[in-house]
């Protein structure tokens, strides 16, 4: 594990921000992809103590194997992280996609090098697959991937603290001291097909439990949802498509910046490891400088606008669609559904305004996102995904079952409009599109 932290793809970490763009927000969340991982390691040795003592001894023996999952889960992360994610998904580049990234560092190169010799020849692969949930299901799955793996145990603590949020707080010494194992049911389209071992809580941490869930779900419209936040991730993803597509396309001497740059050799070979391994934060933000004097002008203006954090100013679509909607925010099934409707309307209208304007650079930028304060499926992997808690009487049941705080929360979605605030025309667009939805 020590050599692996010292390789040059961990390392590389130290210059990957957890919360990509948080800071231009909360000046504090400066932490590193690189802290965050050794934060994952430490908590997955907590979490084998409880697998040590509670588990059966079969089910003991993959415990190097989670632990190297866990310090390496998330090395394939590309600058600002899931920002960075959205440019591969709008261009199909599929190494800008984190999972696809460490799942081909982890077996290929200086990370399969240090674990295949170190260790046991074919151990990369062993990690590798655990991350992707694939092969044989063991309770050390759950260390890496579940409702209490090391990974959220540790970001839900490190992004509070390190933004100074005074909610999301959860008791992680009573969570752990009522972690217990068990098995539980999976299935396929609801037909069960065998069971697989989990971490359940006991009946004693069911309140602390319900703190989790809420804790996790606040951490979205406060921090990884913020609105100052999402605007400079668009700006930052629509700098990068441009830049792509300019690449691609061999006008380069249009970004300003020079044949040799990182951006531009990932441009030109978007599925060479190397090229995605050469990117981090400070190469982005060391490109702005150049792209500020970009002929391109959707790559001047833009990274301008980053740089100094002139951002575009929002528009909270769906508060005020509700606001007109649903006045007295009472739930209603005929409201919500007539909000729902409204907001895709707006978005679609404020889509097809910006396709009929003049100029290569967007004036007006939508944004949609939702969050689920809790899955209840566990999709692929079955129940695995669900908080399971053990009764008194010893049966296993979802948390759903056993708290209505937990049945009652919403899920939480988000609808907004950017745009230059000096830019009238958008604003008056936006607002007439909306205003005449509403009517």
């Amino acid at each position: 594990m020590w050599k692996l932290l010292q390789s040059r793809p961990f390392q590389r970490l130290r210059r990957i921000k957890q919360l990509g763009f948080s800071e231009l927000v909360y000046p504090g969340a400066t932490h590193t992809r690189f802290a965050h991982s050794i934060g994952v390691f430490h908590t997955a040795r907590k979490l084998m103590e409880t697998v040590r003592e509670k588990a059966p001894e079969n089910q003991r023996s993959r415990e190097d194997i989670a632990l190297a999952a866990a310090m390496v889960h998330d090395v394939g992360h590309g600058p600002f992280s899931h920002a960075f994610e959205t440019v591969g998904k709008r261009l199909g580049l599929k190494l800008a996609d984190h999972e696809v990234m460490s799942d081909e560092l982890i077996r290929n190169g200086e990370i399969a090098e240090i674990l295949n010799n170190e260790i046991m020849n074919g151990f990369a692969s062993n990690v590798a697959n655990m991350i992707k949930k694939e092969g044989k299901i063991t309770l050390h799955n759950s260390v890496v991937s579940s409702q209490f793996d090391a990974d959220r145990l540790d970001y839900m603590q490190r992004d509070r603290l390190m933004t100074g949020s005074k909610h999301s707080a959860i008791d992680l010494t009573w969570l752990l001291a009522n972690l217990d194992v068990g098995e539980v049911t999976t299935g396929i389209d609801d037909t069960a097909v065998g069971k697989i071992p989990t971490f359940v809580i006991g009946p004693k941490a069911i309140q602390a439990a319900e703190a989790y869930v809420m804790g996790l779900f606040q951490l979205y419209p406060t921090i990884y949802f913020h609105k100052t936040t999402r605007g400079a991730e668009k700006l930052f993803a629509e700098i990068l498509v441009r830049l792509v597509q300019l690449v691609q396309n061999e006008a380069v001497g249009k970004t300003g910046l020079p044949s040799e740059h990182p951006l531009v050799r990932f441009a030109q070979e978007p599925e060479a490891l190397e090229s995605a391994l050469a990117l981090d934060d400070t190469v982005v933000w060391g490109a702005l400088q150049l792209l500020k004097g970009a002929e391109d002008n959707l790559l001047s203006s833009f990274a301008e606008r980053l740089l100094n954090r002139k951002l575009f100013k929002c528009y909270d679509v769906r508060a005020e669609i509700t606001h007109k909607c649903d006045p007295h925010n009472s739930g209603d099934a005929q409201n919500v559904a007539q909000i729902e409707k409204s907001c895709a309307s707006v978005v679609l209208k404020l889509q097809e305004w910006q396709k009929n304007q003049e100029g290569d650079v967007p004036r007006i930028i939508v944004d949609v996102a939702e969050r689920k304060p809790y899955k209840p499926s566990g999709g692929s992997n079955g129940h695995n995904e669900q908080i399971n808690v053990r009764t008194d009487g010893g049966e296993l049941i979802d948390i759903l079952q056993r708290s209505e705080i937990v049945r009652s929360l919403s899920v939480y979605k988000l609808t907004r409009a950017y745009y230059d605030p000096e830019d009238l025309d958008a604003r008056k667009a936006i607002f007439d599109i909306v205003e005449g939805e509403i009517n």
